[in-house]
């Protein structure tokens, strides 16, 4: 690293080696592939799918556009390409679109050079001002990406036909970096054509100034698989010019959606502790996988992993309101928090037209396979039989809801046979009476569901029966 070389002069006694940015992503890919260092962080279930794909784009060069639905970890991905960049990048000093000391492109920099030769002062620049991205949007301009006319440098005196005038856009300032645009569908189709010669000629074409500006970066799209190819909404030589194209897809394990669950998640508030029970986890993450399979939902729209993210923090705000308004002093799911999941859930899936009214029922059925399939996997063969005895002969009722302390819910069932095994089954470490009221609550819910049990709704929640 020769940080230290604050002029041209310095720069090129230190030895300095030039690279295109693509060299540069290819040279520090292939340096963490031999080291086996970790290349993309925070990117879980990839490993042997999409980011071999997104590896061997690399190696060749290309540039490439990322096909997936919505919430499969696009932009994650683009945006950790930027960990592959050098650490600081030499550029002259003050230059707006991080010209090379030793191979400018801006008249600016060029007449710099010309004027001071070795004197020439340089910065180094970090990783971070090499990236960019653009959200493509009906109301973008050709001005955004590529630049414009600056009327202000114009009123400063400046001649139209003066290369200084130009105000430059997200494009050329990114030049030597990775620029990004996000859902390229949406851009339409008279600013794609802008993009024709970044792709190929590997330059931009400002207004109508004889100049070329000959850029070095990668460009990284990301589109939904739909739009890309049914809607036709990118034009037919734009998609051409990307040399490989990626595609994701949602968790194929459960562990994984867990993972990403537990990841991305919001911590709780440390005034009230949150510890959120693996198997209610497993739920949530199961009732996704239901979702994304029902004929029910327009699986084209997609069923984000976001939808996982955001009913594990529901979950755990519900538990939080019921420790806050009972005073527990720490907050453990039940399933008595399941319902609250469908409240604030419903309007994120999109459902296919003929199931209009039918959204909330379909919901609550899947939510209830979920929890059953977490029951049956978890305890599955787990001898009830002294506990279902106890409903079917001394007539034990159990009443639950969202602000049932844990407290009053053991106490209802008194001492359970096995109920340390029980917790063990379902993967609860902690012997708390919030795990165990959660643990004794899903075992209900589960036998209810099961037909070894009924339910009754009540204004505060529900009550377990026999009958």
């Amino acid at each position: 690293m020769s940080a230290a070389a604050s002029t041209l002069g310095e720069l090129r006694a230190s030895g300095w080696n030039e690279r295109s940015v693509k060299e540069e992503l290819r040279e520090n890919l292939i340096s963490r592939l031999r080291s086996d260092e970790p290349i993309f962080d925070g990117i879980v279930g990839y490993d042997d799918t999409v980011l071999p794909g997104l590896e061997r784009a690399i190696l060749a060069s290309h540039d490439v556009i990322i096909l997936g639905e919505r919430g499969q970890a696009k932009t994650r991905m683009i945006r950790s390409l930027v960990g592959l960049l050098d650490p600081e990048l030499p550029i002259i000093a003050g230059c707006e679109i991080n010209d090379s000391p030793f191979a400018p492109i801006c008249a600016r920099c060029r007449e710099l050079i010309a004027e001071k030769g070795d004197a020439t002062p340089v910065e180094w620049i970090g990783r971070d001002r090499r990236y960019a991205e653009k959200l493509a949007t009906p109301d973008a301009s050709v001005a955004d990406l590529i630049g414009d006319v600056d009327p202000i440098r114009v009123a400063e005196g400046r001649y139209l036909g003066d290369e200084l005038t130009i105000h430059f856009g997200l494009v050329p300032r990114t030049h030597r970096g990775i620029f990004s645009i996000n859902e390229l569908p949406d851009l339409p189709s008279r600013i794609q054509v802008a993009l024709l010669n970044i792709l190929e000629e590997r330059d931009v074409q400002i207004r109508g100034y004889k100049i070329r500006l000959p850029i070095d970066l990668m460009l990284v799209a990301s589109a939904n698989p739909e739009d890309y190819t049914n809607r036709g909404r990118i034009i037919t030589p734009l998609k051409d010019r990307f040399g490989s194209e990626v595609r994701t897809h949602y968790p194929e394990h459960i562990e994984d959606e867990i993972e990403i669950m537990e990841q991305e998640a919001k911590p709780s508030s440390a005034a009230v502790p949150v510890r959120v029970p693996v198997f209610l986890t497993e739920v949530l993450a199961e009732f996704t996988r239901q979702v994304r399979r029902s004929p029910h939902v327009n699986q084209r729209s997609g069923v984000s992993v976001r939808f996982s993210i955001g009913n594990l923090e529901v979950i755990a705000a519900s538990a939080m309101r019921r420790a806050v308004r009972t005073g527990e002093p720490e907050a453990v799911p039940r399933v008595a928090d399941l319902p609250a999941v469908l409240q604030s859930s419903m309007g994120r899936v999109e459902f296919e037209t003929f199931e209009e009214g039918r959204e909330p029922e379909i919901m609550d059925r899947m939510l209830h396979q979920a929890t059953l399939e977490v029951f049956r996997r978890r305890l599955g063969g787990f001898d009830f039989a002294a506990l279902l005895k106890r409903f079917d002969e001394e007539g034990l009722e159990v009443l639950s809801g969202d602000l049932t302390p844990a407290q009053d819910l053991l106490k209802q069932v008194g001492g359970m046979k096995g109920l340390a095994q029980l917790m063990k089954r379902l993967g609860v470490e902690d012997e708390s009476p919030a795990h165990a009221a959660s643990a004794l609550e899903f075992s209900l819910e589960g036998l209810h569901l099961s037909r070894r049990l009924n339910k009754h709704d009540t204004p505060h929640g529900a009550r377990y029966t026999a009958d």
